[in-house]
This record gives structure tokens, sequence and C-alpha cells, in this order.
């Protein structure tokens, strides 16, 4: 599928097919895309909680989902996370295929520019989980995928249920599979012009 049609396509799927389980090799075809989105330092802070166990599914969301559907009919139920702490361990294989001057300078950058800033560790580490959404779900679009993602849930209580580490964040959850139903036209974007700024405001 073109780039640019997955962009335009690409919509909030909240009906799945539920007898409908994705292949393992196109889930592995998906996270391998997602782990070539940017990030700060190329930390790669992100760590993917693929949802697997259907009984955690239904608790997730009949307790703490708001009873949304898609969160046990699709196909797959992704939770991102962050290791907000990642630039703190062993940093040096981020970089382990660079030249080791190079490597050397940016390793060297890491631990001066996160430490004590830890308002910067968390929005680094959302940042890096937004790139990577964004590339799942048009990856999941181009394979004929629909998606849907999520943040109306009960993220202290999710958190407790996948046992996240304390030096992580929560971001949100995507749904994906093959979707029964089109979604709503667009609500409507506002125009470029409102959006765009030149210079400065």
């Amino acid at each position: 599928m073109d780039t640019f049609d997955a962009i335009y396509g690409r919509r909030a799927i909240k009906a799945y097919d539920p007898g409908f389980e994705m292949p393992e090799a196109d889930l592995t075809k998906l996270l391998e895309a997602a782990i070539q989105a940017p990030t700060s330092f190329n930390i790669q802070h992100w760590r993917f909680v693929v949802v697997r166990d259907a009984a955690l599914r239904q608790r997730i969301r009949t307790e703490f989902g708001n009873d949304q559907a898609q969160m046990t009919d699709a196909s797959v139920l992704l939770i991102l996370t962050a290791d907000t702490q990642a630039w703190a361990k062993s940093p040096e294989r981020y970089w382990a295929n660079a030249p080791k001057d190079v490597a050397d300078l940016l390793v060297g950058w890491m631990g001066p520019f996160h430490e004590g800033r830890e308002w910067l560790q968390r929005d680094e580490a959302q940042r890096s989980i937004g790139m990577a959404a964004q590339t799942i779900m048009l990856a999941a679009k181009a394979m004929g995928y629909e998606s849907c993602p999520m943040i109306g849930f009960d993220i202290e209580k999710v958190a407790e249920l996948i046992n996240l580490p304390a030096d992580h964040v929560m971001g949100p959850m995507i749904a994906i599979g093959k979707g029964i139903k089109d979604a709503w036209p667009k609500p409507g974007q506002l125009p470029l012009s409102e959006v765009m700024v030149e210079n400065g405001f």
C-alpha cells in the first residue's frame, strides 16, 4: 500500500472479527516495523506488551477498560510502555554498529542530557511511544489490518495487572485485527492554515 494511502486510510476501528487470529509472522513483521521508529539518542525506550491471555484481556475490558469491545475482539492487543531509565542501562549497546568516535560522542552525551531531569526522561519515553504507535498503525494498515489506539482505561490498574516496572511509563493500548465495520466519516480536520505557524507565533 502507498504510504499516503495508509496515512489517509488509517482510522480508529472499533469492531473486529473475534474469530480471526493474526498469523505470528504478521505480528513479528508488524513489531519489527515498529522498532524502526526514531527515538532520541537511539535509546529505543519502547516495551511492547502483547496481551495474549484471553482472561486477562477480558478483565482489562470489563473491569478497567470501559467495556471497549476491541480489547477482546481484535486479534492483537498491545500495551505500549516505555523504560524511562533506558538511557542509563548499558547505553553503549544503542550505538554498537556506529563508528567508535560517533558512538563515544553520543553515549557520552546521554548521561548529562538526562541526569536529574525526570520530566525529560518521562517526556522522551512518551515521545518514543508516540512515534512507535503511529508506525504500528500505519504498518498495520499497509498489511491489510485495522487498528484502534486507546487511552480510555484505568492506567494504574492495568499497570498493576501487567506488573509494570516502577521505572516504566504507560502509553496507549492499540487493538489490531480484521475490522468488520467501517468507521464513521471523519469528524473534520482543522484547516492547515490554523495549525501551521511560520517562524514563530
